[in-house]
C-alpha cells in the first residue's frame, strides 16, 4: 500500500510539474507590434514580433489576422474593421501554443458627404412604426412594430392603399424585412425569433432563431448573403437556406465604431442603413464594414405631419423599376422618393 501511495504522488508530482511549466511557457510568450494603443488605420503597416524573454527554443511562428495568414510586416489594405485579433502559432520542441493580441482597425479615410433631391411625396400610414421596407416586383413591402401593433404588409406606394396584411402575436415586436427567392424574412426585436413568410400569400413557412447577435434589427440582401444588424456596430451575415451566422463585419469610420444600426438596404453593391435614433443613412461597404459615405435626411421630418408619436426617420428601400430611392419614418405620414448624389 506505502508503494501504491508513493507511486501517486510521484506521478501526481510530475503531472503538475508539466502543466505549470507548459503554462509558463504561454504566459511568457507575447506579440509586440508597433501598433499605438492598439489602433492602426487601413493603408498602414503592422508590424509583428514575438516578444520571448526568456528565451526558449522555438522551431517556427507564423501569423493569423481574423484566422487569415498573414506576414510579419503586412501592409493594411482592406481588412475588416474594428476589433481583430492577431494570432501567432508558435511551435516549440516540446509544445505548440496559440498567442493572442487584439487590434483596433480603422478606415483611412472620412465618409463622403451625399445630398438628396425629393422626386415625389406619397402617402403613407401615420399609424405605422415603420421598422424595415422593402421592393419586390415594383410593390412595396413593409414591416411595422410596437408590441401589440406589428404587421406585415403589402402596400400601393402611389396611394397608401394597403394590399394584403397580416397582424403579429401580441408578444412579438416585428423588425426588418428583406426578400429572397420568393420568401419574405423579417425579424423580430428581443424575442430571438424571425420569421420566412411566401411572398405572394404571406403564409408562414418557418422560423429560426438567432446566434450571437442576441437581437433582431434590420435585413438586407445581395441575392447570395442575408445581412442582419442587431443594433450595435455588427452586422452579420446569414445563410439563406440554414439562417445561420457565418461571419460579421464591424461599422466603422475614420475616428471609431459607429453604433445603432438599424433598418437597412441593398442598393449597387453596398449597405445603406438607418441609424436609431438618428435621422441620417450611412453607406456601407458591405465587405470591410467601412462607412464610404453619409446621407442626412433630417429636412424631411419638418415636411411630414407633426404630432405627438412622431418619431425618427426609419425605413429606405430601392426600386429598381425607377431606379430610386424610398424613405419614410415611424409614424410618418409621407413616403419620399429621392435621388442621392455626391455634393
Amino acid at each position: 500500500m506505502t508503494t501504491i501511495k508513493g507511486f501517486i504522488l510521484i506521478s501526481l508530482s510530475v503531472f503538475f510539474i508539466n502543466c505549470g511549466n507548459s503554462g509558463h511557457k504561454k504566459k511568457s510568450l507575447s506579440i509586440d507590434t508597433n501598433v499605438k494603443n492598439n489602433v492602426i488605420s487601413l493603408g498602414d503597416s503592422l508590424n509583428l514580433k514575438l516578444n520571448n524573454p526568456e528565451n526558449l527554443e522555438i522551431s517556427s511562428i507564423s501569423y493569423q489576422l481574423n484566422g487569415e495568414n498573414i506576414e510579419a510586416n503586412s501592409l493594411l489594405r482592406d481588412e475588416k474593421l474594428g476589433l481583430q485579433r492577431i494570432t501567432a502559432l508558435v511551435k516549440m520542441s516540446d509544445s505548440e501554443e496559440s498567442i493572442s493580441h487584439t487590434i483596433t482597425i480603422l478606415n483611412n479615410v472620412q465618409p463622403k458627404i451625399y445630398d438628396y433631391k425629393i422626386i415625389n411625396e406619397y402617402p403613407h400610414d401615420i399609424t405605422s412604426y415603420t421598422q424595415g421596407l422593402e421592393f419586390f416586383k415594383n410593390e412595396l413591402y413593409e414591416s411595422t412594430g410596437q408590441y401589440k401593433e406589428s404587421k406585415l404588409r403589402k402596400v400601393d406606394f402611389k396611394t397608401g392603399e394597403v394590399l394584403k396584411n397580416i397582424n403579429l402575436s401580441d408578444q412579438y415586436f416585428a423588425e426588418g424585412i428583406t426578400i429572397l427567392n420568393d420568401n419574405i424574412y423579417q425579424l423580430t426585436w428581443q424575442e430571438n425569433t424571425g420569421f420566412v413568410y411566401d411572398v405572394e400569400t404571406f403564409e408562414k413557412e418557418s422560423s429560426f432563431t438567432y446566434g450571437k447577435s442576441k437581437e433582431g434589427w434590420g435585413l438586407c440582401n445581395d441575392e447570395t448573403i442575408i445581412y442582419k444588424s442587431d443594433g450595435t456596430e455588427q452586422i452579420w451575415y446569414l445563410n439563406p437556406e440554414t439562417l445561420t451566422e457565418t461571419d460579421k463585419i464591424q461599422v466603422y469610420t475614420n475616428k471609431g465604431k459607429i453604433i445603432g444600426i438599424n433598418e437597412m438596404e441593398w442598393i449597387d453593391g453596398k449597405i445603406y442603413a438607418n441609424r436609431y435614433q438618428k435621422n441620417g443613412v450611412a453607406i456601407i461597404n458591405p465587405k470591410n464594414g467601412a462607412v464610404e459615405g453619409v446621407i442626412d435626411f433630417s429636412p424631411l421630418r419638418k415636411l411630414v405631419k407633426q404630432h405627438p408619436g412622431l418619431d425618427v426617420l426609419n425605413g429606405i428601400a430601392y426600386n429598381p423599376e425607377t431606379k430610386t430611392i424610398f424613405v419614410t419614418g415611424k409614424r410618418w405620414d409621407k413616403l419620399f422618393e429621392v435621388e442621392v448624389f455626391e455634393k
